[in-house]
């Protein structure tokens, strides 16, 4: 009897601490929701004509009158702003409560790396940008296409695009029925989170109201609270906010189950999924050993053959098929990966990572902050006053766009073997683009370069040794060269095992520890200069762990596994709704472990600038 009553209490308090996290993050969102609506700017009346530059796009059943295109257009020619979101003022009240979950307008039009986003019924662009992108349709657009063009205009015009409200624009009727189609636009393959975290949220809620009602009914007032908190004093004024607020908690989840049963698709296209399934598939009927080289039998630093393996495992990030071995030299610690992938091997495991399938995710995450491209560039202050600056694996510009903000008056040019390096170029991220492998291309711009930045490639590559050789020779005499790399020394490998996101398996080929780099940079003649430690650290280890774990027990739709059934679809929905409670405490693992990192100057990356040879 007594141990049915103790686990009874301990589910009491597990319910309690949940409780208090709903709690905690109803506070949040009004307390967000009051600061980001309140800093929406509004549209002054004009009187003065539409700027024959500017171009309006529009979402299906939205008519813009003449008094908004006045006011739009003087406000944009004012501000010297390439495009405009139109926000109407009677937005719908969980609407504006979405907005101000997608987008802070105090630092929307300064942050390089924000998506485009807004309330998507009406935007204002330059014909100069619209003709840069590839938005073709500007009248009647539908919720994905919206979402779409803002996107393309934030990503053509990183500081020119900004959010206003404007008052005589009326908020035309959502269709429900395409809002999931919306939402895969906005989150792609974390939708099944974003749908299933307001489920587990009111779950809570409910246990509480039955289960414990003091803190219940805390939960259930604070989250019908928000919609009044979070629009009050601002210039959204939702026609159904005293509506929304008090039947909020009947509200959303009618709202919310018309949504995940929504039919609505966007116009018929070729479904990618199955364009690329015939192909994957008779690649894989023909075996996986080809994409592998033969073992090695010592280390490809100090050639040693006393080896053991570090790590075994699976692509816990693609699903792609295939077993991975990491292992360990005994007499210099490098980690390296043994049997390294093939060339045809690199080619199957990249595509559809960073481009095709996985551009739109990983662009997502690559600018989800700038935090680390900052502190990168911070690097070489003090050190050089950089002219010409030459990023090694740019990808799609994100580091060379967010370090013009620290420094202005330098030439940012990017390489990079993939096609991401070309559309960096068409959007301006970066100055001159260069496609192919640095050794070869290194002598075609010997000593141009006053710096050289290599952040996160190293270990991507087959032949790290060579790499610092083409740095060498790309860099003006005297120059600088800032790495920064994924630290194999770290105690989160150990702990979180094959989930711990710097193994990156079939990617990450070699991994050095700062002994290794600096050593290897020295022989070559460099002067270590500085390094970062707890600097370079990046908050994520946990919370990315968490979210591998819950997607490998329940994939994505992929061309490289078998088509998904209906049960694998709602398993999906299933497994994240209820997991995304796990996020919450990842995330305060992760930043008590920033505090721990920080203070023995430790971390999971590092950073080392190096000076070349006079």
């Amino acid at each position: 009897m007594s141990g049915r009553s103790t686990g009874r209490r301990s589910r009491h308090r597990l319910l309690k601490v949940l409780l208090g996290l709903v709690i905690v993050n109803v506070v949040v969102d009004a307390v967000r929701g009051r600061a980001r609506l309140g800093a929406l700017r509004t549209l002054a009346p004009s009187d003065d004509p539409v700027d024959p530059d500017h171009q309006f796009v529009t979402a299906a059943g939205v008519t813009l009158d003449e008094a908004t295109r006045r006011a739009a257009s003087a406000y944009a020619r004012r501000e010297s702003l390439d495009s405009v979101d139109l926000v109407p003022a009677d937005l719908p009240v969980e609407e504006a409560l979405d907005l101000a979950a997608l987008v802070d307008p105090a630092t929307y039009r300064a942050a390089r790396l924000r998506p485009g986003r807004g309330a998507f019924r009406a935007m204002l662009v330059r014909k100069d940008l619209l003709e840069r992108t590839d938005v073709a349709a500007t009248e009647n657009l539908d919720a994905v296409a919206m979402v779409a063009a803002a996107a393309e205009f934030k990503r053509h015009a990183s500081t020119g695009c900004d959010l206003a409200v404007a008052p005589t624009l009326v908020a035309a009727p959502v269709d429900v029925d395409q809002r999931l189609a919306f939402i895969r636009a906005l989150f792609d393959s974390a939708t099944p989170l974003v749908v299933g975290i307001p489920v587990a949220q009111w779950t809570i809620i409910g246990a509480g109201v039955v289960l414990a009602p003091p803190w219940g009914l805390a939960a259930l007032a604070g989250y019908c609270a928000v919609p009044f908190v979070a629009t009050a004093g601002s210039p959204i004024m939702p026609r159904d906010r005293a509506q929304g607020a008090a039947l909020r908690w009947a509200r959303e989840p009618v709202r919310w189950l018309r949504t995940v049963t929504g039919t609505w698709r966007p116009p018929p296209e070729p479904d990618p999924i199955e364009e690329r399934r015939a192909g994957y598939e008779a690649e894989l009927a023909a075996g996986l050993d080809r994409f592998f080289e033969p073992r090695r039998e010592a280390c490809p630093i100090c050639a040693s053959t006393r080896l053991s393996v570090r790590l075994r495992t699976t692509d816990v990030f693609q699903h792609k098929p295939g077993e991975f071995v990491l292992e360990a030299c005994d007499d210099c610690g490098l980690i390296f990966q043994n049997p390294r992938l093939s060339i045809e091997g690199l080619d199957f495991y990249y595509r559809d990572f960073y481009d095709g399938l996985g551009q739109e995710i990983s662009e997502l995450i690559f600018g989800a902050t700038d935090s680390s491209y900052l502190g990168r560039s911070e690097m070489i202050a003090g050190h050089a006053e950089p002219k010409r600056w030459l990023d090694v694996g740019a990808g799609h510009g994100h580091f060379c766009l967010v370090a013009r903000d620290r420094w202005p008056d330098t030439s940012f040019d990017g390489l990079d073997l993939s096609d991401s390096i070309d559309e960096a170029a068409r959007r301006g991220w970066v100055d001159q683009g260069y496609r192919g492998m640095f050794p070869e291309l290194a002598p075609d711009f010997a000593g141009a370069y006053d710096v050289v930045s290599m952040h996160h490639y190293l270990e991507h590559t087959r032949e790290p040794l060579e790499e610092l050789d083409a740095a060498k020779v790309a860099l003006e005499p005297g120059g600088h060269l800032l790495i920064e790399l994924p630290d194999p020394e770290s105690i989160f490998g150990r702990l979180l095992g094959r989930w711990w996101i710097p193994w990156f398996q079939p990617q990450h080929q070699h991994l050095l520890s700062i002994g290794h780099l600096e050593r290897a940079l020295t022989d070559r003649g460099f002067e270590i200069v500085t390094r970062d430690r707890s600097a370079a650290h990046q908050t994520v280890d946990a919370v990315i762990a968490v979210w591998l774990r819950l997607d490998n027990l329940a994939p994505a739709e992929l061309p490289w596994l078998p088509p998904r059934t209906m049960w694998g679809r709602a398993k999906r929905f299933l497994v994240l709704g209820l997991g995304s409670p796990l996020f919450a405490v990842a995330a305060l693992f992760d930043q008590a472990a920033k505090l721990m990192m920080r203070r023995q100057d430790l971390g999971n990356t590092y950073r080392v600038l190096a000076k070349a040879p006079d």
